[in-house]
């Protein structure tokens, strides 16, 4: 597997991986259910919330579907792959209220930006006027959701400089997002994963990123990456586990930059607790395109998505001939 394409598949995974137990916040109680079995792919259950702090927000899902994080990542892979990896802007804004709108096949829950944005699009006439910003004044983890698609279409070695790139992510995130810490967010996630689809090793890749970072992010994701060994629980302790991005990326840098690959990122992001979900499309990204990197380097048969983990998720059929699409340059 490329590193492109295990990119996609990566947050894809991870998020449809994490669903079962996003937004539990009770550290306890998720360390019980570690003790009965895998935390992955869970049967999303309202009794893993009863009596502790968390929001059961996936009625009616079941094992191996996407909550609305991957969903929207989902479909930015399926616009990229329609448009030959060109990012559309007004036309992916019909696709994605086409899925998020009024009557669209979106099933679930969806998140204040999601709702916002919604409302916004809906006030245009056609798909000709939408304006370049429609998002909501918000500074939380979904702002993240297009990158894996967007940096991974962009093949080895690609013409389009790094300004270029960064431009076409602060395009997409501007349709759910008008925040600046959303824009700073996503230039810092981007640039780590460009890097490490360019052969940077993640740590490296993480702290190359970090230097991108504004002055709220900046120490935290600093400190983020100065914690010597993986501890998911007491990182989220000291920078939180809810939705905002000045907790969730430290997080997840933390996490992505201590893990030993892909399978223990992912199952360390859940015992996190809290926004799990939304961690996690960045964090596969990152941790199985790093583990496709090193896998071409060296003969390591544990690195990269389990199989078990990749056939759980549903729709994988088109999931990778769209990813393959957009990745085979």
């Amino acid at each position: 597997m490329t590193p492109h394409l295990a990119a996609i598949l990566g947050a894809l995974t991870a998020d449809a991986a994490t669903l079962g137990l996003h937004w539990l916040y009770d550290a306890e109680r998720l360390k019980t259910l570690q003790q009965r079995g895998p935390l992955v792919f869970r049967e999303p259950d309202p009794a893993n919330y009863q009596g502790v702090m968390g929001y059961f927000a996936h009625v009616g899902k079941r094992v191996g579907d996407l909550s609305f994080y991957g969903e929207s990542c989902r479909l930015m892979l399926a616009h990229l792959a329609k448009t030959g990896g060109n990012f559309e802007r007004q036309a992916f804004q019909q696709e994605w209220l086409a899925a998020f709108g009024p009557g669209g096949h979106w099933v679930g829950y969806a998140d204040h930006p999601t709702r916002l944005t919604v409302v916004r699009l809906l006030g245009y006439a056609k798909p000709q006027d939408y304006p370049a910003i429609t998002g909501a004044d918000d500074d939380q983890l979904p702002a993240l959701e297009c990158i894996p698609a967007i940096v991974a279409s962009q093949p080895a070695g690609h013409a389009r400089s790094r300004d270029e790139l960064l431009k076409t992510v602060q395009q997409a995130v501007a349709i759910t997002h008008d925040h600046p810490q959303a824009r700073d967010a996503a230039n810092v996630a981007a640039i780590a994963l460009d890097e490490v689809l360019a052969g940077i090793p993640l740590p490296q890749a993480l702290a190359r990123a970090v230097q991108a970072a504004g002055e709220i992010l900046q120490p935290l994701l600093t400190e983020a990456l100065a914690l010597p060994v993986l501890d998911a629980p007491a990182a989220a302790a000291r920078f939180g586990m809810p939705c905002h991005l000045h907790q969730g990326l430290p997080l997840l840098f933390h996490i992505a930059h201590r893990a030993s690959g892909f399978r223990e990122a992912v199952e360390a992001n859940i015992l996190a607790g809290g926004d799990s979900c939304g961690r996690s499309l960045m964090l596969g990204a990152l941790t199985a395109a790093h583990d496709a990197v090193r896998a071409q380097k060296e003969h390591s048969p544990g690195l990269g998505i389990p199989l078990a983990w990749l056939s759980q998720l549903n729709r994988i059929a088109d999931i990778v001939n769209q990813a393959e699409c957009i990745t085979a340059a």
